[in-house]
């Protein structure tokens, strides 16, 4: 059954506003071009996404050309102000964005140990209002917060989960409360994945796992396209898999005896003093698990630096090789802080040992992104959301 012309028009215009998303300011021309669509379709659309103020002329498509397809189409960015917040157990970091994702403020605050949860939730909120407010984008739209622990696949809420500051739960609470935003939460390994996929080392995969290597360890899957979270939001637990080498075995309410006890920060600095490594500073909030491996990777073979390279290829295999052994990714991101600082060479190390153990072809990629793949995956959540839902049909009769 053929669409209505209202149901046509209403799926043109989220396909030239997909386009204008993706590729930025267009001519009318090179919109007709790239959906396909006739001269007089194209111009109408033009016309009633103008009309609805969704669109509007940013310049000309060059100095010598002139008429009707020489402007410049674009998103108006000023339509709604976006926020993301990358949520750590040490503080707050947060992008203010307009409507497209192009960031016009940052901002971060620490959170101390002995903060009380109440002082820590009013730190956080506080900083989200200031920064907005100093940005001209208040109020905002839109608030996308990417955090360690559990999201509730039903609720869309994050879950209890011990060792997780109390603080962390409530922040969502009082943003609700506080501002006249729609607020989202995503688990920062997937956030992650998601940047990855749109602006990092994925680009070209629509199939393949992140492995979170930072202060802790965390997995996340992308397949065919889609981020899977599991039935109980926790696809990618991967600190919690048993693994040999450990002490013990993981609980319920604690990774300890898994894969985070190999591979997690504190793991990895521990290998590195057996290895007669110490850790030489780093930046505030930075893992010293990561300055240690970036010094190794400058290393020469058979230096204590280069072995203790090496092994920590053997430990990260083995929750590799699990996640392909079951899922048959083809790719594999090596993300996170130490990730970014292990690059190339470590992970051509654990690729070495992935293609010895397991008969499954897989590609084991750097991030591109490094720490910062959590905020700006938390940014294009917020971004996808908000046109989400302006973007959305409109009775066109």
């Amino acid at each position: 059954m053929p669409a209505s012309p209202r149901t046509a028009r209403a799926i043109n215009d989220r396909l030239a506003l997909r386009l204008l998303q993706s590729e930025g300011p267009l001519t009318a021309g090179q919109l007709k071009e790239l959906t396909g669509l006739s001269r007089p379709t194209v111009a109408d659309l033009v016309d009633r996404l103008t009309a609805q103020g969704l669109i509007e002329v940013v310049g000309e498509a060059g100095s010598r050309r002139r008429g009707p397809n020489a402007k410049l189409h674009g998103i108006v960015t000023g339509l709604a102000h976006l926020a993301a917040l990358d949520v750590r157990t040490e503080g707050v970091t947060l992008a203010v964005a307009d409507l497209v994702g192009t960031v016009l403020a940052e901002a971060s605050v620490p959170v101390d140990a002995e903060d009380s949860t109440g002082a820590a939730v009013e730190r956080a909120v506080a900083l989200v209002e200031r920064t907005a407010e100093e940005a001209g984008a208040a109020p905002l739209h839109t608030v996308a917060i990417g955090a360690p622990g559990l999201i509730d696949p039903v609720t869309g809420e994050l879950r209890d989960s011990s060792g997780l500051p109390e603080w962390h739960r409530r922040l969502v609470a009082a943003l609700h409360e506080r501002l006249p935003a729609r607020v989202l939460v995503e688990n920062e390994t997937n956030l992650a994945a998601l940047a990855e996929q749109r602006d990092g080392a994925a680009r070209d995969r629509d199939t393949f796992a992140l492995l979170w290597l930072g202060h802790g360890i965390g997995a996340a899957v992308v397949l065919d396209g889609v981020l899977r979270r599991g039935a109980s939001g926790g696809t990618g637990e991967i600190g919690f898999l048993p693994v040999p080498g450990t002490a013990g075995l993981p609980s319920a309410t604690d990774c300890d005896g898994g894969f985070h006890s190999l591979a997690g920060s504190a793991a990895v600095t521990e290998l590195a003093r057996a290895h007669g490594l110490v850790a030489p500073p780093v930046a505030p909030g930075e893992p010293a698990a990561a300055a240690l491996v970036r010094d190794a990777v400058t290393a020469d073979a058979g230096t204590p630096a280069a072995r203790f390279l090496d092994a920590l290829a053997g430990r990260l295999v083995l929750g590799a090789a699990s996640v392909v052994a079951v899922l048959d990714p083809g790719c594999l991101v090596l993300a996170g802080e130490v990730g970014r600082a292990g690059g190339d060479r470590l992970a051509g190390l654990v690729a070495a040992r992935l293609s010895a153990m397991s008969p499954l072809p897989t590609e084991v990629r750097p991030t591109a992104l490094g720490g910062g793949a959590v905020l700006r995956g938390a940014l294009l959540m917020a971004r996808d959301g908000a046109q989400e839902d302006l973007f959305a049909p409109t009775d066109t009769l």
